[in-house]
């Protein structure tokens, strides 16, 4: 089944190559693109795609207030977010996460990666650059906002879902978590599924961004020494993904960019 990406740039040479790039790669289908940020939570209502690939700053709504809006009004996990900016400043970063943004790459990122991370996003992953990850950790993970009140709602998890949880957070995807604590991939991703209902967060980003804040993950990004050795659990069989047609390209106008 095709990737479906809606392309929201207002930059008329930067979003023809990306849909370029995007539409050229096999497995992913460029079904709209957009100029500002209301039209892309617009096209992106009526098209349900599964990434929406977004500038932060942009005329009438920029990307980040667009997320938020798109995020918010999402049925179920799609469409997942993917920033892609030449601003790499963390406030940027850590609001975007904030409001679900599922990943944030910057421009000048190869296009093989953009690719990639598109790919990695829409399987459901969560995908930030190393610089940009190190960058977030040192600059946030030293405010201790919310300590108590994330310690407490860190209680209802169990010992294995804090363990996931960290390593999410740590930016490993379902595979990698799986191998390191020996587990099937769908045991993994029913408790990342758990874990972020506990947590009251609707992407993996905000379960981040949550592990952060409450001091869960300490403050360059390393997964604490601490974590318990348990026997083999039971593989639990993995889901059958859904099946549905990408829509078709949209040919809907853009506004003009500012």
């Amino acid at each position: 089944m095709n990737v479906s990406v809606i392309v929201a740039d207002d930059q008329a040479l930067v979003r023809a190559g990306l849909v370029a790039l995007l539409d050229g790669s096999p497995g992913i289908d460029v079904v709209g693109e957009v100029g500002d940020g209301r039209r892309a939570v617009e096209l992106a209502a009526d098209l349900h795609p599964d990434v929406v690939l977004m500038d932060v700053r942009m005329p009438r709504l920029d990307g980040i207030a667009a997320t938020r809006l798109i995020v918010g009004a999402a049925a179920g996990s799609r469409p997942r977010v993917l920033m892609l900016t030449t601003f790499d400043a963390p406030e940027y970063i850590y609001t975007a996460l904030g409001v679900g943004a599922s990943g944030f790459l910057l421009k000048d990122t190869p296009p093989e990666r953009i690719v990639s991370a598109v790919r990695t996003v829409a399987a459901g992953d969560m995908l930030i650059t190393p610089v940009i990850t190190r960058d977030l950790v040192e600059t946030y993970a030293r405010h201790h906002r919310a300590l108590a009140l994330g310690r407490t709602r860190l209680g209802p998890l169990t010992n294995r879902e804090t363990d996931v949880l960290r390593l999410v957070a740590a930016g490993l995807g379902n595979a990698d978590i799986a191998a390191r604590l020996v587990l099937s991939e769908g045991t993994v991703k029913t408790h990342v599924k758990r874990v972020m209902g506990k947590l009251g967060v609707n992407s993996r980003a905000q379960a981040v961004v949550f592990a952060y804040e409450s001091g869960l993950v300490v403050p360059r990004g390393r997964v604490a020494a601490e974590m318990t050795v348990r026997k083999r659990e039971a593989p639990a069989p993995d889901r059958v993904p859904s099946q549905r047609s990408a829509p078709r390209r949209s040919q809907a106008a853009d506004s003009p960019a500012c």
